[in-house]
């Protein structure tokens, strides 16, 4: 992962400064984040810190996030012990993605309280603990461990904290030239044993065997991985404590390009000094807290980030003033939106197959429609057949008939029933043109229907790939309020739920203007039909489904009005295309259509814009979330 301990590193520097800075309001947007609101001498922020499985962090944010309006359990407690409370300590567990955060507070009693705050950034082991420090007691985590879950260690309230299990490393910045030196040739010579000329000894029991477990635990750090001159990557990977593959590749990197361009292995004390001066070079500012956070792309193409300067970023490299901003930028919303993803898998089943449905319906009402084009055939034959029924017996297959309709009097020739009699086969035409004819109406209808469904399937999908958590929600409830979907949840839950003003993104342009953005229907026809004013500007991409986008101003300059298409044009099914056309009218001429769909509405007035969606631009603009 990108996150290593060079990172937490970096990030505990940066946060050295609200050392003495009091937390004020604790909030818990989704099961496995926090975040801290920090006020101090030295300035404010907020703090994010995150048990995600998949994408564990802490780093100062500016992102908005919504809140549930009843807090969970856990952030509850932390409510309790650490809100209001001065934060005393911030620091690393050696190089290690452990962070320790000591806050002291006061009890409901009104006496000092001391609790340490345990941020583990272990991938799916990721977690958050609140323990107390005079005791070494776990009042509680984010995620619970249970002894059925771990054998090794259980996090749960009123057990003891215990630490993740040591891998006994060496801490790579704590060691010199001659040490790194002597590291190289242990581990060269430990490689080199072979397990079957060991002699073997009588088994030791008891005690000393206990003890010698422990000293052959905490030996070698150096050792029993792969010889460096094999695999000087993976030799330091399982030495070093906090070396990433991402870091001990750069410093393989630099090695290379000290010499030979085709000779990455080490293969004498030449080359053990090579290494020494590219492992010193990226670890020896680090060890000053020189950090120098970049973002970009490798030679393979992947988005990858680090807190020291990469020589083996290759394009879209981006530098940055911060750890936190680039971790900002680098993560941005790639968590909620992979927590997302698992909350609409269902809906975005349910929109893919109703889609599927109303094309396949509508493929059978156009061939059902090109049917009933000729109705009037129909009954041209049954009109010829009543006109001519002393030529026509029973029995025959066909009758070629003088057709009285056509200027040239041509014969036509008119199929039969020969099952049935003259009369008979003209009734069959007289009910056949009836049918079609009276279903001509019915099949137009249906066909402004379907167009109409498959239209407001396809918005939906539209607004999922934008969704946030909140924002699902909303959708959900408005497929169980058009009958799409049975309503799960309590009664007294809806009622509250729908009561509720929809929460809003809303843009600051370049020019001081809000620009507000809907994000789904709810919002949508909040935003167009309750919270506008006549004279406020309305965007939507033309033809296309895309969010409703309202400039809340009489008076405003080309640059908000360019910023605006933008939105609707990045929040809309053409996002990655280029020269996106986006409409622009005043409120006053849109209106919706009594009986249509939610989000649905017609306008006019209308100037058209073409725009490409400029991401870059878009998460440049400031941005809050307003209810």
């Amino acid at each position: 992962m990108a996150l290593d301990g060079i990172v937490t590193r970096a990030i505990v520097h940066e946060l050295q400064p609200f050392i003495g800075a009091r937390i004020g309001k604790i909030y818990q947007p989704n099961s496995h984040d926090l975040i801290f609101t920090l006020r101090g001498s030295g300035g404010g922020g907020k703090l994010l810190l995150s048990a995600n499985p998949t994408y564990p962090r802490l780093h100062l944010t500016d992102r908005s996030s919504i809140n549930p309006s009843d807090a969970p359990m856990f952030c509850m407690l932390m409510r309790k012990h650490c809100e209001g409370g001065a934060i005393e300590s911030i620091t690393q567990v050696g190089m290690e993605r452990i962070i320790h955060i000591n806050v002291k507070s006061r009890d409901e009693l009104g006496d000092f309280s001391a609790k340490k705050i345990i941020i583990e950034l272990m991938g799916r082991h990721s977690n958050i603990i609140l323990t107390d420090l005079a005791t070494g007691t776990i009042v509680d985590g984010i995620h619970h461990v249970t002894p059925s879950i771990s054998s090794y260690r259980v996090v749960m309230p009123g057990v003891a904290y215990t630490e993740p299990p040591q891998q006994h490393k060496l801490n790579p910045l704590e060691l010199g030239k001659k040490d790194f030196l002597q590291l190289i040739t242990a581990a060269e010579e430990n490689a080199l044993l072979v397990p079957d000329e060991v002699e073997v000894e009588e088994p030791i029991e008891g005690e000393l065997a206990g003890l010698l477990k422990v000293l052959e635990e905490q030996k070698a750090d150096g050792s029993g991985g792969p010889a460096p001159s094999a695999d000087p990557m993976g030799w330091m990977v399982h030495a070093f404590s906090g070396m990433s593959p991402l870091v001990a590749g750069e410093i393989i990197l630099r090695y290379r390009n000290s010499g030979d361009q085709d000779h990455a292995l080490v293969s004498g004390e030449a080359d053990s000094v090579r290494l020494w001066k590219a492992f010193d070079s990226v670890m020896g500012p680090v060890r000053e807290f020189h950090f120098a956070p970049a973002a970009g792309t490798n030679h393979k193409g992947k988005m990858i980030f680090s807190a020291i300067p990469l020589t083996l970023l290759e394009e879209n490299v981006k530098k940055y003033s911060t750890i936190s901003l680039c971790m900002e930028d680098y993560y941005g919303d790639k968590a909620e939106r992979d927590t997302v993803k698992q909350r609409v898998s269902d809906l975005i089943r349910f929109l893919g197959n109703e889609r599927s449905k109303n094309i396949k319906k509508l493929a059978n009402l156009q061939k059902d429609l090109d049917e009933a084009q000729d109705a009037d055939r129909f009954r041209i034959w049954g009109e010829l057949l009543f006109a001519s029924l002393h030529k026509v017996s029973k029995g025959d297959k066909q009758a070629s008939l003088i057709n009285y309709y056509d200027e040239h009097q041509a014969e036509m020739i008119v199929p039969l029933d020969p099952l049935l009699g003259p009369s008979d086969n003209a009734q069959r035409y007289f009910k056949k043109y009836n049918k079609y004819k009276n279903s001509l109406l019915v099949i137009d209808e249906q066909l402004i229907k379907t167009h109409e469904e498959i239209a407001y399937m396809e918005s939906l999908q539209q607004q999922l790939a934008h969704a946030s958590l909140n924002d699902i929600e909303e959708i959900r409830d408005e497929l169980v309020g058009q009958g799409y979907l049975r309503d799960r949840s309590k009664k007294g839950k809806k009622k509250k739920k729908a009561a509720a003003r929809p929460t809003l993104q809303v843009f600051t342009s370049s020019e001081g203007v809000d620009i507000y953005v809907g994000k789904n229907n709810l919002q949508n026809e909040y935003v167009t039909n309750r919270l506008a004013s006549p004279n406020d500007t309305w965007l939507h991409t033309k033809d296309i489904p895309g969010s409703h986008v309202v400039i809340r101003s009489e008076e405003f300059g080309d640059a908000t009005l360019e910023e605006a298409a933008q939105l609707a044009a990045y929040y809309s099914q053409a996002k990655q295309s280029s020269s996106v056309p986006v409409d622009c009218t005043l409120i006053r001429h849109v209106r919706k259509p009594s009986g249509s769909k939610p989000g649905f509405v017609i306008y006019d007035h209308q100037k058209t814009l073409f725009v490409t969606p400029d991401e870059d631009r878009i998460k440049s603009l400031p941005n809050i979330l307003k209810n």
